[in-house]
Protein backbone atom coordinates (compact mmCIF):
# COMPACT_ATOMS: atom_id res chain seq x y z
CA UNK A 1 0.00 0.00 0.00
CA UNK A 2 1.52 3.43 -0.97
CA UNK A 3 0.74 5.73 2.05
CA UNK A 4 2.97 8.72 0.04
CA UNK A 5 -0.51 10.38 -1.32
CA UNK A 6 -2.84 9.70 1.63
CA UNK A 7 -2.30 12.54 3.70
CA UNK A 8 -5.78 14.07 3.02
CA UNK A 9 -7.55 10.45 2.67
CA UNK A 10 -9.36 8.75 5.35
CA UNK A 11 -7.95 5.04 6.12
CA UNK A 12 -11.98 3.63 6.79
CA UNK A 13 -14.29 6.48 5.34
CA UNK A 14 -17.45 5.17 6.73
CA UNK A 15 -15.81 5.14 10.44
CA UNK A 16 -15.23 7.67 12.91
CA UNK A 17 -10.92 7.75 13.16
CA UNK A 18 -8.86 9.06 15.64
CA UNK A 19 -5.01 9.63 15.29
CA UNK A 20 -3.11 9.33 18.03
CA UNK A 21 0.81 10.11 18.35
CA UNK A 22 3.02 10.27 21.44
CA UNK A 23 6.08 12.41 22.07
CA UNK A 24 9.02 12.35 24.66
CA UNK A 25 9.87 8.49 24.60
CA UNK A 26 13.37 9.21 23.93
CA UNK A 27 14.13 11.93 27.00
CA UNK A 28 15.80 11.67 29.94
CA UNK A 29 13.90 13.81 31.92
CA UNK A 30 9.86 14.29 32.20
CA UNK A 31 6.59 12.99 31.19
CA UNK A 32 5.42 10.97 27.98
CA UNK A 33 3.02 12.52 26.74
CA UNK A 34 0.32 11.53 24.03
CA UNK A 35 -2.32 13.02 21.82
CA UNK A 36 -5.89 11.68 20.55
CA UNK A 37 -7.48 13.63 17.84
CA UNK A 38 -10.62 13.01 15.63
CA UNK A 39 -10.90 15.54 12.44
CA UNK A 40 -13.69 15.77 10.26
CA UNK A 41 -14.44 13.64 7.52
CA UNK A 42 -12.19 15.46 4.07
CA UNK A 43 -10.44 17.86 6.37
CA UNK A 44 -7.75 19.79 4.91
CA UNK A 45 -5.14 21.96 6.01
CA UNK A 46 -2.33 23.08 3.60
CA UNK A 47 0.22 23.26 7.20
CA UNK A 48 -0.92 20.74 9.18
CA UNK A 49 2.46 17.95 8.72
CA UNK A 50 4.87 16.00 10.91
CA UNK A 51 5.03 18.19 14.08
CA UNK A 52 9.12 17.41 14.05
CA UNK A 53 9.61 18.98 10.15
CA UNK A 54 6.98 22.51 11.53
CA UNK A 55 8.41 25.73 13.37
CA UNK A 56 7.68 26.68 16.78
CA UNK A 57 5.78 29.45 15.59
CA UNK A 58 3.38 26.57 13.53
CA UNK A 59 3.12 24.27 15.80
CA UNK A 60 0.96 27.60 18.20
CA UNK A 61 -0.60 28.32 15.07
CA UNK A 62 -1.68 25.46 14.51
CA UNK A 63 -3.00 24.27 17.79
CA UNK A 64 -5.62 26.57 17.71
CA UNK A 65 -7.12 25.53 13.75
CA UNK A 66 -6.73 21.96 15.41
CA UNK A 67 -8.65 22.71 18.61
CA UNK A 68 -11.51 24.87 16.76
CA UNK A 69 -11.99 22.39 13.95
CA UNK A 70 -11.58 19.10 15.85
CA UNK A 71 -14.83 17.17 16.37
CA UNK A 72 -12.88 15.85 19.90
CA UNK A 73 -8.90 15.84 21.17
CA UNK A 74 -7.19 15.39 24.29
CA UNK A 75 -4.23 15.03 26.05
CA UNK A 76 -2.59 12.77 28.68
CA UNK A 77 0.63 12.58 29.89
CA UNK A 78 2.80 9.43 31.91
CA UNK A 79 5.19 10.32 34.61
CA UNK A 80 8.97 9.70 34.60
CA UNK A 81 8.33 7.89 38.02
CA UNK A 82 5.34 5.37 36.39
CA UNK A 83 7.71 5.07 32.93
CA UNK A 84 10.60 3.71 35.59
CA UNK A 85 7.84 1.27 36.75
CA UNK A 86 6.68 -0.41 33.87
CA UNK A 87 9.13 0.91 31.02
CA UNK A 88 8.62 3.45 28.37
CA UNK A 89 7.13 1.37 25.64
CA UNK A 90 4.37 0.52 28.23
CA UNK A 91 3.84 4.04 29.14
CA UNK A 92 3.77 5.28 26.04
CA UNK A 93 0.96 2.84 25.10
CA UNK A 94 -0.67 3.77 28.42
CA UNK A 95 -0.50 7.98 27.61
CA UNK A 96 -2.23 6.98 24.83
CA UNK A 97 -4.53 4.71 26.14
CA UNK A 98 -5.19 7.85 28.48
CA UNK A 99 -5.92 10.20 25.68
CA UNK A 100 -8.82 8.31 23.82
CA UNK A 101 -9.71 7.66 27.34
CA UNK A 102 -10.47 11.06 27.52
CA UNK A 103 -12.20 12.19 24.18
CA UNK A 104 -15.88 13.24 24.08
CA UNK A 105 -16.33 10.83 21.02
CA UNK A 106 -15.78 7.32 20.86
CA UNK A 107 -13.64 5.99 17.98
CA UNK A 108 -14.50 3.32 15.75
CA UNK A 109 -11.09 2.85 13.98
CA UNK A 110 -7.92 3.83 15.49
CA UNK A 111 -4.60 5.29 13.63
CA UNK A 112 -1.61 4.54 15.56
CA UNK A 113 1.99 6.38 14.72
CA UNK A 114 4.93 3.99 14.78
CA UNK A 115 4.81 0.19 14.51
CA UNK A 116 3.57 -0.95 17.97
CA UNK A 117 0.58 -0.59 19.72
CA UNK A 118 -1.17 -2.33 22.86
CA UNK A 119 -5.22 -3.25 21.97
CA UNK A 120 -7.76 -0.23 23.09
CA UNK A 121 -11.57 -1.69 24.06
CA UNK A 122 -11.01 -3.93 21.08
CA UNK A 123 -11.22 -1.05 18.63
CA UNK A 124 -9.46 -2.03 15.47
CA UNK A 125 -5.99 0.24 14.66
CA UNK A 126 -4.09 0.19 12.42
CA UNK A 127 0.01 0.99 13.14
CA UNK A 128 1.38 3.37 10.37
CA UNK A 129 5.34 4.25 10.46
CA UNK A 130 5.78 7.69 10.22
CA UNK A 131 2.07 8.03 10.23
CA UNK A 132 2.27 11.58 11.59
CA UNK A 133 3.59 12.81 7.98
CA UNK A 134 0.91 10.76 6.04
CA UNK A 135 -2.40 11.35 8.02
CA UNK A 136 -3.91 14.53 9.08
CA UNK A 137 -5.57 13.45 12.28
CA UNK A 138 -2.25 11.76 13.25
CA UNK A 139 -0.53 15.27 12.62
CA UNK A 140 -2.90 16.85 14.34
CA UNK A 141 -2.12 14.46 17.69
CA UNK A 142 1.29 15.08 17.36
CA UNK A 143 1.22 18.77 17.06
CA UNK A 144 -1.26 18.64 20.56
CA UNK A 145 1.41 16.23 22.19
CA UNK A 146 4.69 18.25 21.52
CA UNK A 147 3.32 21.94 22.41
CA UNK A 148 1.67 20.40 25.64
CA UNK A 149 5.29 18.85 26.28
CA UNK A 150 7.52 21.28 25.01
CA UNK A 151 5.66 23.66 27.85
CA UNK A 152 5.56 21.67 30.37
CA UNK A 153 9.34 21.17 30.42
CA UNK A 154 9.62 24.86 29.41
CA UNK A 155 8.09 25.72 32.89
CA UNK A 156 9.75 23.16 34.80
CA UNK A 157 13.02 24.70 32.76
CA UNK A 158 12.65 27.76 35.35
CA UNK A 159 12.29 25.46 38.46
CA UNK A 160 15.33 23.62 37.41
CA UNK A 161 17.93 25.75 35.41
CA UNK A 162 21.25 24.26 34.05
CA UNK A 163 19.63 21.71 32.24
CA UNK A 164 18.39 23.17 29.04
CA UNK A 165 15.17 22.14 29.39
CA UNK A 166 13.39 24.97 27.82
CA UNK A 167 15.21 24.16 24.35
CA UNK A 168 16.25 20.65 24.39
CA UNK A 169 13.15 19.25 26.42
CA UNK A 170 14.71 16.91 28.18
CA UNK A 171 16.56 15.12 25.32
CA UNK A 172 20.30 13.70 25.99
CA UNK A 173 21.82 16.95 24.61
CA UNK A 174 25.49 17.87 25.66
CA UNK A 175 23.89 20.75 27.61
CA UNK A 176 21.36 18.40 29.57
CA UNK A 177 24.20 15.89 30.31
CA UNK A 178 26.73 18.38 31.30
CA UNK A 179 23.73 19.65 33.85
CA UNK A 180 23.29 16.36 35.14
CA UNK A 181 27.32 15.72 35.66
CA UNK A 182 27.30 19.08 37.48
CA UNK A 183 24.19 18.95 39.55
CA UNK A 184 23.01 16.06 39.46
CA UNK A 185 19.44 14.53 38.92
CA UNK A 186 16.07 16.18 39.10
CA UNK A 187 12.93 14.35 40.62
CA UNK A 188 11.70 14.87 37.26
CA UNK A 189 14.85 12.62 35.55
CA UNK A 190 13.82 9.01 34.44
CA UNK A 191 16.40 6.37 36.67
CA UNK A 192 15.87 3.70 34.81
CA UNK A 193 17.21 5.30 31.56
CA UNK A 194 20.89 5.45 31.04
CA UNK A 195 21.80 9.34 32.40
CA UNK A 196 25.21 9.40 31.39
CA UNK A 197 27.58 6.56 29.62
CA UNK A 198 28.40 5.81 33.63
CA UNK A 199 25.54 5.57 35.70
CA UNK A 200 28.36 5.57 38.63
CA UNK A 201 28.52 9.55 37.93
CA UNK A 202 25.11 10.38 39.49
CA UNK A 203 25.62 8.74 42.98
Amino acid sequence: MNFEFMLLSSFTPDLVEAGCDEVGRGCLAGPVVAAAVILPKDYQHELLNDSKQLTKEDRVSLQVDIVRDALAWAVAEVSNEEIDEINILNASFKAMHLALDKLSIRPEFLLIDGNRFKPYQEIKYECVIKGDATYLSIAAASVLAKNYRDDLMAKLSEEFPGYGWHTNVGYPTEEHREGIRQLGITPFHRKSFQLLPSQLELF
